[in-house]
């Protein structure tokens, strides 16, 4: 990416739902050093508190759920414009088509696509001419890792509704962004044993051999905000992962 793409996001203003931690701040970091002004979204105060003392004056904070159509109007009540936006908060279940009750299988698209999709909506006054929407899909979308249909199914229709909205929203741009497994907050959550499992079995699945980081992946999302001729696209940030 050069400077000049960079300096793209000088002050402008860049939302990030999830922005409080793991990949949405990675992003919040990037965004602020290249001269961005970032609000931050998230269910936990503590958590949003942490994360803009860290950042600075660039940046402000709001407590926001994306399930809740009230809840997501007064999160962009004082916000003026949105020149980028990502959302990255979503809470989910996954499990195989054979045991999976139907809520269960409903989760990922309650909570990832229309978190998202509600995200979107309410901000859709505000996004200027040249905005970039960046949507949080997943590389499960063309490579099943396991049995997770309903994950699948969401992803994939994350992908299809940046398609979609980049047709209806332009010139507004609108891509997806499809990360593989990713060393980085969510996985520091669980144990050592079940977290050096799954790498290793992501790792051996992928061209590049190992996960991810939250900053290569918060590269891909700016990459995205400053890239004025990508619209309707999906980035698999997934070490080829779904070339294997």
């Amino acid at each position: 990416m050069t400077q000049h793409s960079i300096d793209r996001l000088a002050g402008r203003s860049v939302v990030l739902i999830g922005g409080g931690s793991g990949i949405g701040l990675a992003v919040a970091r990037q965004a602020v050093a290249a001269g961005a002004r970032v609000r931050l979204g998230g269910r936990t105060q503590a958590t949003l508190e942490r994360a803009a003392a860290e950042l600075g004056d660039a940046a402000s904070w709001g407590v926001v759920d994306t399930s809740d159509d009230d809840s997501v109007a007064r999160f962009f009540e004082p916000v003026e414009a949105v020149d980028a936006l990502l959302t990255t908060a979503a809470s989910y279940t996954t499990g195989p088509f054979t045991t999976s009750t139907i809520a269960e299988a409903r989760s990922p698209f309650e909570s990832k696509f229309w978190g998202q999709y509600r995200v979107v909506h309410a901000a859709l006054p505000l996004l200027t001419r040249d905005a970039s929407v960046v949507l949080m899909s997943g590389a499960a979308s063309v490579r099943p890792a396991g049995p997770a249909a309903a994950y699948v199914a969401a992803n994939a229709a994350i992908e299809g509704l940046a398609r979609g909205l980049a047709v209806e929203l332009a010139p507004v741009r609108v891509n997806a962004i499809a990360p593989g497994t990713i060393d980085g907050n969510l996985w520091s959550q669980r144990s050592a044993e079940v977290r050096e499992a799954a790498f290793s079995g992501f790792s051996a699945t992928t061209v590049l051999g190992r996960p991810g980081t939250e900053d290569e992946i918060a590269d891909a999302v700016i990459h995205l905000f400053t890239s004025t001729y990508t619209t309707g696209s999906t980035l698999y940030v997934d070490g080829g992962y779904a070339l294997r």
